[in-house]
């Protein structure tokens, strides 16, 4: 009986075992927004080559991970970073809590991320419409910006707030950076009284006041690959998106992420292979539809379903060094204009 039990033990924990769980192997601690995701034989498949154990480590919104790098600098809880994007690597850099410039980066800095983070993917922060809810109402779309402030488009418009999503904050200075400040504060204030509906995160600004959703708002500030996201996980499977994006001069922000290395993290050697796996075809190839993403990587094969999410041919990509001087300052401004 004592051997068929140890037997059993045994064999339980064989089932358990995987070839990316080895019991020497080292650990190396990555940090991640709370978006992250890709297949686990993706990232098993790394654990196996460099016999590491990945421990990932989710922080939570881009804004809050990188508020819990800089309150832990004096003893970093990770190795590597990935998901800061050009709205917080300068602030990243100011607060030094990542390591300046990266051996793959030496020499050819990202333009909008420069040495310190090798861009992963980027995407685009834009205006998506409910074509049925707009089709209903018999209004045509706006053409601008300054549109949205007629009678027509009273109560059109729902965004998550700029100091508490990052999805906001890039819409915010896309429309800075277009208008120049004071015109888009002054645009900001026409907003707040043409009905603007202001919620904490981009995820109850989709799914709970969108119309898409049974909310009571036609246009949402998400992302142009939403339309992608909205056939793939369809029930019904359908064919065509129910959304569109609706690329406004001033409404549209291009976003970069990237991957760069923890200043005092542990396990530089690995850590500095983690950043060229995040570059690699299996992976960019597999965020497309797990982070809904365009690859940085020129040449990467694009799925299927991202024909539905079309690139804006214009964009709004303020320098990283003005976003961390200036976006504190802007932010308490937005509050005070929109919300008090």
């Amino acid at each position: 009986m004592n051997r068929r039990l140890l037997l059993s033990s045994l064999a339980c924990v064989a089932a358990q075992w995987s070839p990316s769980t080895s019991f020497a192997a080292e650990e190396l601690r990555v940090m991640v927004h709370s978006s992250f995701s890709l297949p686990k034989p993706v990232l098993a498949s790394f654990e196996v080559k460099h016999g590491v154990k990945l421990s990932i480590v989710k922080g939570g919104d881009a804004g809050e991970m990188l508020n819990k790098l800089i309150l832990t600098r004096a003893k970093p809880i990770a190795d590597v970073v990935y998901g800061l994007d050009n709205t917080l690597v300068g602030k990243a850099l100011a607060a030094g809590v990542l390591e300046p410039v990266l051996p793959q980066m030496s020499g050819q800095p990202d333009g909008q991320l420069g040495a310190a983070l090798a861009p992963v993917d980027y995407g685009y922060v834009n205006l998506n419409v409910d074509k049925a809810e707009v089709a209903k109402r018999g209004v045509a779309l706006p053409a601008s910006l300054k549109d949205l402030t007629l009678p027509a488009y009273k109560g059109w418009l729902v965004m998550p707030n700029p100091a508490t999503s990052s999805t906001g904050y890039a819409f915010m200075l896309a429309t800075i950076s277009a208008m120049g400040e004071e015109p888009a504060f002054a645009w900001w204030a026409q907003m707040r009284g043409n009905g603007l509906k202001v919620v904490k995160g981009w995820s109850e600004a989709y799914y709970t006041e969108f119309s898409r959703n049974k909310g009571a708002y036609p246009l949402v500030v998400s992302y142009a690959t939403s339309p992608a996201a909205e056939v793939f996980y369809s029930k019904e499977k359908i064919t065509e998106p129910p959304t569109t994006s609706l690329n406004l001069k001033g409404g549209v922000f291009r976003q970069v992420e990237g991957v760069g290395l923890i200043k005092g993290g542990a396990r530089r050697e690995v850590a500095l292979k983690f950043v060229d796996f995040m570059r690699t075809g299996a992976v960019q190839e597999s965020l497309q539809t797990e982070m809904w993403m365009y690859p940085a990587v020129a040449k990467t094969v694009r799925a299927e379903v991202m024909r539905h999410a079309v690139e804006p041919k214009e964009f709004e990509a303020p320098a990283a060094q003005l976003i961390a001087k200036k976006g504190p300052e802007w932010v308490a401004r937005w509050t005070q204009v929109v919300l008090k």
